[in-house]
């Protein structure tokens, strides 16, 4: 996806737990986004935010639908770049058209990950199909640490099984959870899963005491470490744990996204559709896509390439996970 979001906002409100106390659970409130272009369709981000900008690697979390396409119109989103980053789409319903300047053409199905590496420079294009009439899903986008960044394009699939465990249906789509391990391959310690909780059940989890971990709530209200989070919220618990219960409190099954990995220490620059570490280099990305040069070219696409959008009047500051 593109990135139209020049600053993001300040949550609309703040973090769990009681006063003077720091809280165990930090509730990031999603905010409505518009994707670029003139065919844009709405989306739902809780990261990043003024008040944390990673968890682990993970830099940017989309979440949208159910939509119906006939009444949006679905996802056309037209050839835009990527660089210093990993882009991650994990759909429940629907299926998009992806295509990039590697000449991968490969479809993004429900249940199935589609990774791309951006690296140096990668640009791509991603269309709902024609037979999709309601498009549900999340994107969502890794930081690559600054020895990679510069790596080369890739793009991978995978395709993981569910895995059932303490009735909770579990699809690890990299990392590992509950004894399955994706082979997708990262350039940090990572995990990102599907979750499916049964009505009024617990699931306690063994997770990597390192990571810290987000929760993002698609259907249902679950609570996580002992704090509530709705639909489309984020919740963030930091490291120190090795078990993770999550609790749905709904009389129906409730959809979860859970990501996780080690703090990540390093300050970012990000800006449109780039990842950085200086002002000076996201400038030079800008260039070279405004110019034709570095990102390649996305054949099969119909229409033209999105703009980047100009630069703030002032030099963009790096910033650490925690905003």
């Amino acid at each position: 996806m593109s990135d139209a979001e020049r600053e993001p906002a300040e949550p609309p409100h703040g973090t769990a737990g009681t006063a003077g106390r720091a809280p165990a659970v930090e509730v990031l409130v999603a905010r409505d986004v518009p994707l670029g272009g003139p065919r844009a369709m709405t989306v739902r981000r809780t990261l990043p935010q003024r008040t944390r900008t990673l968890i682990g690697a993970w830099c940017f979390v989309d979440h949208y639908g159910p939509d119906d396409v006939a009444g949006t119109g679905g996802m056309d989103v037209a050839p835009h770049p990527h660089t210093g980053l990993q882009t991650v789409s994990w759909l429940f319903s629907g299926e998009i058209e992806h295509r990039d300047s590697l000449g991968t053409h490969a479809l993004v199905r429900p249940g199935e990950l589609n990774l791309m590496t951006g690296g140096h420079g990668i640009s791509h294009s991603e269309v709902s199909t024609p037979g999709t009439t309601v498009l549900h899903g999340v994107q969502l986008w890794l930081a690559l640490p600054g020895e990679h960044r510069h790596t080369g394009p890739a793009f991978q699939h995978y395709a993981p099984s569910p895995v059932r465990v303490a009735g909770a249906d579990i699809r690890v789509f990299l990392g590992s959870l509950a004894g399955d391990t994706s082979p997708v391959r990262t350039f940090t310690p990572l995990l990102g899963a599907e979750l499916v909780l049964p009505p009024r059940s617990t699931t306690t989890l063994q997770v990597d005491a390192g990571f810290e971990h987000g929760l993002l709530v698609d259907q249902g209200e679950v609570r996580m470490a002992g704090t509530l989070l709705r639909p489309t919220e984020l919740g963030h618990l930091g490291p120190g744990s090795a078990v993770l219960t999550l609790t749905n409190e709904t009389d129906t099954a409730a959809r979860t996204v859970l990501l996780g990995g080690p703090p990540f220490e390093e300050r970012i620059v990000m800006w449109w559709n780039f990842i950085g570490r200086s002002h000076e280099e996201v400038e030079q990305a800008r260039e070279d896509w405004m110019h034709g040069t570095r990102f390649g070219e996305v054949r099969g696409y119909d229409g033209s390439r999105l703009p980047a959008p100009p630069l703030p009047p002032v030099a963009l500051k790096p910033r650490g996970r925690a905003g």
